[in-house]
């Protein structure tokens, strides 16, 4: 592959999966989807490792680097979440020969894709609808998503520029709503002492409300995957159907009071590694009444978009247009 100073070495970094790739920063859409790779965050001692493995690899190079991490972002460093990795910026920057590395939250990077997603890139779950080449003037949209963990995010439009919100929203404390609800919380308390959304809505989240289910019912489930109980589930187990059922319903809770703690009236993106997989749950499930179900807000509710994110690598479509800004901001300097 042929290198310029143009391209800028892109990550996306969660619990579980750490995907590489490199960016063109003068084109729009500057990812290059032959230089994708994805490895196995446990497979390395580092992320600077993990990195060095794809660029030896691919043997490719790059003048700078944008790495989305799924953790706080803190000046220099990142602490992952659901993982042991401590990420200095700097420690990368020195160990791949980079000129700058910059840290950003991962749904930072989420975020910041939602500008270049085209109509194809998302499925809308209930209406109303959302077209890419409306979205003129100020705009307001959150993110949110489960895979290992649960990502939050925001990206506001004013005065023709884009700004993407990092937040840890997804550790904000779990609020039942239903009966049922409030029993699985009960149960989780006893493990966890606090419980938040996380706790329900991420991969993790689906096997603690199959094992409260399961306790509920004065059962012991045994070990389970994520993967497990949405396979059983497809073949109609019930405990697994109505742990899924509850899944859904409650990421259509926590996603409308995101909308309504950002004021994002113009529409909520689903993205994370468990939505493309369980589109059709979500389209048959309590999502959206759920998400609507605001009390006095519900009429403003019922007109927010919410829309899933099929795009297959948007952490690092959004890497790719941080790129860009980073390139135009320097040159511009």
């Amino acid at each position: 592959m042929s290198i310029s100073p143009e391209h800028a070495l892109l990550g996306d970094i969660g619990g579980t999966n750490a995907r590489f790739a490199l960016a063109h920063v003068a084109a729009e859409s500057g990812l290059l989807p032959d230089s994708i790779r994805s490895y196995d965050v446990a497979a390395f001692p580092s992320l600077s490792a993990a990195a060095r493995h794809y660029m030896d690899e691919m043997s490719v190079s790059a003048t700078f680097g944008v790495l989305a991490v799924a953790g706080r972002v803190e000046g220099d460093e990142a602490r992952m979440t659901n993982h042991a990795w401590v990420i200095s910026a700097s420690r990368v920057r020195d160990t791949l020969g980079l000129d700058a590395v910059y840290l950003v939250n991962d749904f930072v990077a989420q975020a910041a894709s939602i500008r270049l997603l085209q109509a194809s890139d998302i499925v809308a779950l209930g209406a109303p609808l959302w077209h890419p080449a409306t979205q003129t003037g100020s705009r307001t949209y959150a993110i949110l998503g489960p895979g290992t963990g649960l990502g939050m995010g925001g990206l506001i439009k004013r005065g023709g520029r884009f700004f993407p919100l990092a937040t840890e929203g997804g550790h904000a404390s779990f609020a039942p709503g239903t009966p049922e609800e409030i029993e699985i919380l009960q149960r989780l308390s006893a493990y966890y002492g606090r419980v938040s959304d996380e706790r329900i809505v991420s991969g993790g989240g689906l096997v603690n409300l199959h094992r409260a289910l399961s306790e509920i019912a004065g059962l012991d489930p045994g070990p389970m995957q994520p993967a497990d109980i949405t396979a059983l589930a497809a073949r109609g187990d019930r405990r697994c159907m109505r742990a899924v059922d509850i899944f859904c319903s409650v990421f259509g809770a926590i996603a409308g009071d995101l909308v309504l703690t950002l004021g994002a009236w113009d529409g909520v993106f689903l993205s994370g590694g468990m939505v493309p997989r369980m589109l059709a749950e979500l389209q048959h499930s309590g999502f959206r009444p759920r998400f609507e179900g605001k009390g006095r807000y519900a009429p403003a509710m019922a007109k927010v978009p919410t829309l899933a994110v099929v795009h297959p690598q948007p952490g690092l479509l959004g890497a790719a247009a941080l790129a860009g800004d980073r390139a135009s901001l320097e040159a511009n300097a």
